[in-house]
């Protein structure tokens, strides 16, 4: 098992912590343009840095390159963002799930274009479990079947969007609200702020993709 978290430029406040990946040797770490120099502001060494850097200056450039062993650096004019380049990079490790941090609260198009981008390659690599963490929320597309959520502390609130065209079929158990065979269509926000109920909760659906979103109180 091997998880692989990528970060990216956006503000420092809206990372996650890092402090439950630095714990474990099955982590890798990229830092996707300044998301490099904040990995190494938090100690950790990136397995890779990507991106064209234009948000560095040289010296900062210069600084985070002597602290990775593969730097790879892009021209400004691509057809990729640096959140992409990053993404495609930590698929190369073969790993079971990759996180997202260092997209939200800034640029409105970069956050748009990380969760597309997330979208795109959780229907591409389906045994693949891709995330968006930040401080307060954990962002995650589901593909019809059956999906166990474990009860997690830190995200009290539980809620389900549909995602390009209405889920079908519907089942919630173990939580507060729980629901039979039911629809998400599009638009609704009927299916926000749910809650788990004990260790575990579950969503199955037949048809669709889910956007998941967990956040704290």
């Amino acid at each position: 098992m091997t998880t692989v978290v990528v970060c990216a430029g956006g503000p420092r406040e809206e990372l996650c912590s890092f402090e439950p990946f630095k714990e474990r040797k099955d982590v890798l770490f990229i830092g996707a343009d300044r998301g490099a120099l904040y990995l190494i502001e938090q100690g950790i060494k990136p397995h890779a840095i990507v991106g064209d850097f234009d948000s560095l200056s040289q010296v900062e450039y210069d600084y985070v390159r002597e602290h990775t062993n593969d730097a790879q650096r892009f021209h400004e004019e691509k057809n990729e963002t640096d959140t992409d380049l990053a993404l495609l990079k930590a698929l190369t490790y073969g790993p079971t799930d990759i996180v997202l941090t260092g997209v939200t609260g800034g640029r409105l198009d970069h956050y748009e274009a990380a969760v597309r981008s997330i979208y795109r390659l959780q229907i591409e690599h389906p045994h693949v479990i891709l995330k968006i963490i930040n401080h307060a929320n954990l962002l995650q597309f589901l593909v019809p079947g059956t999906h166990t959520i474990l009860a997690h502390k830190q995200y009290r609130y539980l809620s389900f969007f549909a995602h390009e065209q209405p889920i079908e079929d519907v089942t919630l158990r173990h939580v507060k609200y729980e629901t039979t065979n039911e629809q998400i269509s599009l638009g609704s926000s009927r299916f926000t702020s749910n809650e788990i109920i004990g260790a575990s909760g579950s969503i199955s659906f037949s048809q669709g993709i889910c956007l998941m979103i967990r956040s704290i109180d």
